[in-house]
Formats: structure tokens, sequence, C-alpha cells
């Protein structure tokens, strides 16, 4: 029996979320971003597993995988009669993959493309995503990609909108026009880099629900230096592979793996309604519904805040 998980508000949504949200984009099987292949009845077994779980979130997005996330997601909802009551779904808007395109239009169509994988009618949360690909003028610009998400939920095909992204002051510029009820931002607030913290206070402000994705910074925070030097799908600087390494060497007094303490990091943090985490097995669900259960002492995460780098090193 897995532990049950609370559920937060997930700002003023009326939605309530599990602190973890499963993150479907290794369920596409990208080995390109993650390293292996994810077959097709593995991320069946792994969504199975996910809508089994306390667990009761679930991102995707339109890009992922050329779209293989989502349709896998599909496949299983349509197994088992629809999504349980209660499970929160979200999804996200694409820019077009081969021309670029992220006008006004080409929104709509990957909304519909996203219905279609998924056998939904509406979207619970629908992300507009990485929308630092266009400038923030052409973003909010009439026929504009903003203007067609508010088309989207005044229309009812998406009930809540949120934004996804990564630059803090770009995320900054789409939370003061007051459209988006929710924002994921990524790789910004983890035991390395704190880029996020005006955003996680900004959104907190206006009533807007915070999630965080990426708390391992893609792997960094998972496994450690020995598995990879690369944060955040780049190359790692010197400073923050130091600094990784030496809150190996703490966690190992502890007791405690990196891995546990870069999630709870996350969860420990109040303006955080949900913290996304790939995962790909059905093994890896069980492990983070007990990571996120867990108790650990909190003079860990005092001296873990030591030793992050300094500003010069975060993503921002």
């Amino acid at each position: 029996m897995q532990p049950e998980l609370p559920k937060h508000l997930l700002g003023q949504t009326g939605l309530e979320v599990t602190p973890i949200c499963a993150g479907g984009a290794p369920l596409a099987s990208i080995p390109q971003n993650f390293g292996y292949e994810v077959p097709a009845e593995r991320a069946y077994a792994t969504l199975d597993a996910i809508f089994d779980s306390p667990i009761n979130f679930l991102d995707s997005s339109n890009s992922y995988g050329h779209g293989e996330s989502e349709k896998r997601i599909g496949a299983v909802i349509g197994e088992r009669g629809g999504l349980p009551a209660g499970f929160v779904l979200a999804t996200k808007a694409d820019r077009d993959p081969v021309t670029g395109d992220f006008s006004g239009a080409r929104v709509r169509r990957s909304a519909e493309e996203s219905l279609e994988r998924l056998g939904l009618e509406r979207f619970t949360l629908f992300y507009l995503h990485d929308p630092e690909h266009i400038s923030f003028a052409e973003a909010v610009a009439p026929g504009g990609p903003v203007e067609e998400m508010v088309k989207l939920r005044e229309s009812g095909l998406a009930l809540h909108l949120g934004v996804a992204g990564g630059p803090v002051e770009f995320m900054a510029d789409f939370l003061a026009l007051g459209v988006f009820e929710v924002l994921l931002t990524h790789n910004r607030f983890t035991l390395v880099d704190r880029s996020s913290e005006r955003l996680l206070s900004l959104a907190s402000n206006q009533g807007v629900g915070v999630v965080n994705g990426a708390p391992f910074g893609g792997g960094l925070l998972a496994r450690g230096t020995s598995y990879t030097n690369r944060y955040a799908y780049q190359p790692a600087s010197a400073a923050t592979l130091k600094s990784v390494a030496a809150m190996e060497d703490v966690c190992g007094r502890y007791g405690v793996t990196l891995r546990a303490a870069a999630l709870q990091f996350s969860l420990r943090e109040d303006r955080i309604c949900s913290t996304v985490v790939g995962t790909a097995s059905p093994e890896h669900v069980v492990e983070l519904v007990a990571t996120a259960s867990a108790e650990l002492p909190a003079p860990l995460f005092e001296e873990l805040a030591s030793l992050c780098p300094p500003q010069s090193e975060w993503l921002w």
C-alpha cells in the first residue's frame, strides 16, 4: 500500500493537485534528451502505475517525441475508459516543429492535435509552452498565441490556462498580463539554482499556481557528478559541479540520497503547488511517492543551502 499524498489548491483554479506531478516527456522515448529508450509497453505500464498511484497530476506536451507522449497517454486513457475522477491532465501548445511558426493559428492546430491524440473533448489545464522562442511583442500581438489561448478558454476547450517556460524576466512579463492561472518554471528552482525565486513570489502574490519542473536539472541532481556533467541539458559550470559534489558528500553523511534531497527541496517550498518529475517506469512511480512522503532532517537542507553556487552560475 502506497502512502497517501496531500493535495494542494493550484492557485485560484479550484483544481486540487498532489505535490508530485508525473512528467510525461520520458514516456515519448527521447533518448537524445534522457539517454534511454522507452518502449511503448513500458510507457503503458508506467501510465497504469501513475493512474493507480496516489499521484493525481500528469504533464505532457504537443512536442514531446513529436506527439508520441500524448499518443501513449491517450491510448491508456482509452483503455481505462477515461481519466480517473479528480485526475488533472495538463498538456501544452507548441510551435510548429518544422517551420517554427508560433502564431495564433498554430496554437489552435496544436490544441486540435493534442485533443485528438489524447482522445479528450477539452483540456483541464493547457499551457503556452516555451514562448521564449518568439518575442513578447509577437506573443501578445493581435492574432498571436496569447490571444488564441484566451479564445480556447472562452470557447470551453481549455478550462484553465498556464504558461510554461524558462527565462525568468520573460516569464514575469507573461505573469503581468493577468491571463494565466498557472506558471510552470523549470530548472530554475533547484538545489543549485534559485533563479525563479522572484517568479515564485510574483505568482504567489497574484494567486497564480506554481508548478516547478526539473528539480533534478536533467539528471545531475538525481545521480550526481559520476553520472553526468550536464545541468539543464547543457554542460554545467565547474562551480556547479563542485557544489553538487559537495552536496553528495553532505547527503552521504546524513544517509540520504541526493535525489531525495533534490526532490524534497522543491516539495518544502510553500509557494510551489506541485513538482514535475519525469518518469518512465512503474518502479520509479512507487519510488517518487515514497520519497515525497519521507521525512528528511531540516539541518540537511541548511547545509545544502550553504553550498549553492553563486548567482552568476544560475540560468536566469
